[in-house]
């Protein structure tokens, strides 16, 4: 191909571009109408990609696959721009709930006071900071610690006979502790238990979501037997500490989640290491790596670790958790957990697409 033909080179790059795969669907560009625009000229290569919010975490990785594509080709002296443009692609209803999200990510972990609701606030953060749609449910009916650490409270309103969810700077959330007094103890037994989980996924007016994060109780009990009837769920995060015994309680939550049939998408180590506020040196206080060294045996991914640092515990005492993006120890580990996790999901789409359904014709 000469360099110098225009046309022809712009056929080329249409045509290797839309053998890229969308890091949601699996699906290549070019059948999904992705590849929005390609333009050649004696200066320059332009190409306009469609990507969803629902992958906005790993769309660097695409313009970096559609850089390596455009170096094969012949552009001679050609400057190469690539522009990432929004690509509506509404979700669709999950289950019978009537939910509508890309993906249902719960995060549990086998005992308590080991950050799993701190992670599940964090990650929904992270996300949203990202750009994509995520709403934030606490299942921890006994200890619901979202309210606390998200400093949003009060009643829920019903609207058209749907549970408004209360905001969190763009995140809508639900929680069992917006509908009980903060110093009463809810004693309910399973099907209390089963009946408000349903409502919350049910009831509650979500919207169109890329990710509804769930934040599930400690241990081993009926949320996610509940939730893995209501809705396809696309995965568990499990959190532990670097300790042996918190171990030992998170390779049971691995062995629930699997008897249910949700898939593990990662492990994340929660207090990796101590940062002194002072010199930023790391301490290991409850030694470090564990969580990692596991998912390694089990072929789990690890999707990263974070420190003990006080500012995660000022900000979820003062009810000021957004403010995690902002630390400079604290907001990258998120961000980079949040990857690893968009990450896993687009190369589980890329090895397996879905099929495309047809109408069934009358």
């Amino acid at each position: 191909m000469n360099a110098n033909d225009s046309q022809a080179l712009k056929s080329y790059v249409e045509k290797k571009i839309g053998t890229v795969q969308d890091p949601e669907t699996g699906r290549s560009l070019g059948t999904q109408g992705q590849v929005k625009s390609v333009a050649v000229d004696d200066a320059t290569v332009e190409v306009k990609l469609g990507l969803t919010t629902f992958s906005s975490l790993v769309h660097d990785d695409v313009v970096d696959q559609v850089r390596d594509l455009l170096a094969q080709a012949e552009t001679g002296e050609r400057e190469v721009r690539v522009e990432v443009l929004h690509h509506d692609r509404p979700a669709v209803q999950v289950g019978q709930a009537g939910l509508t999200a890309k993906a249902v990510i719960g995060v549990g972990s086998g005992k308590g006071g080991v950050g799993k609701s701190t992670l599940a606030a964090g990650l929904a953060q992270a996300l949203h900071k990202s750009g994509a749609k995520v709403g934030l449910l606490d299942t921890d009916v006994y200890g619901p610690s979202v309210p606390t650490l998200t400093g949003v409270g009060g009643q829920p309103a019903i609207v058209d006979n749907k549970i408004e969810p209360l905001d969190w700077n763009g995140i809508p959330v639900m929680s069992i502790g917006f509908l009980v007094p903060p110093n009463e103890a809810v004693i309910w037994r399973g099907p209390m238990l089963h009946q408000t989980v349903t409502r919350f996924v049910r009831d509650v007016a979500w919207g169109d979501l890329d990710f509804l994060i769930v934040d599930m109780p400690p241990g081993t009990g009926d949320v996610a037997i509940t939730l893995s009837q209501l809705v396809p769920i696309t995965g568990s995060i499990v959190v532990c500490t670097p300790q042996d015994v918190a171990l030992a309680d998170a390779i049971k939550a691995v062995g629930m989640f699997r008897k249910v049939k949700i898939p593990i998408l990662g492990v994340v180590e929660n207090m990796s290491g101590f940062i002194c506020p002072g010199c930023s040196k790391e301490y290991e206080i409850f030694g470090k790596g564990g969580a990692r060294e596991y998912s390694s045996e089990e072929g789990l991914p690890f999707l990263g670790a974070l420190p003990i640092n006080m500012t995660i515990r000022e900000s979820g005492d003062e009810g000021q958790l957004s403010g995690l993006m902002d630390d400079p120890h604290v907001g990258p580990r998120l961000t980079s957990i949040a990857y690893q996790l968009v990450r896993h999901l687009a190369d589980q789409a890329i090895q397996s697409p879905p099929t495309p359904t047809l109408p069934v014709l009358g």
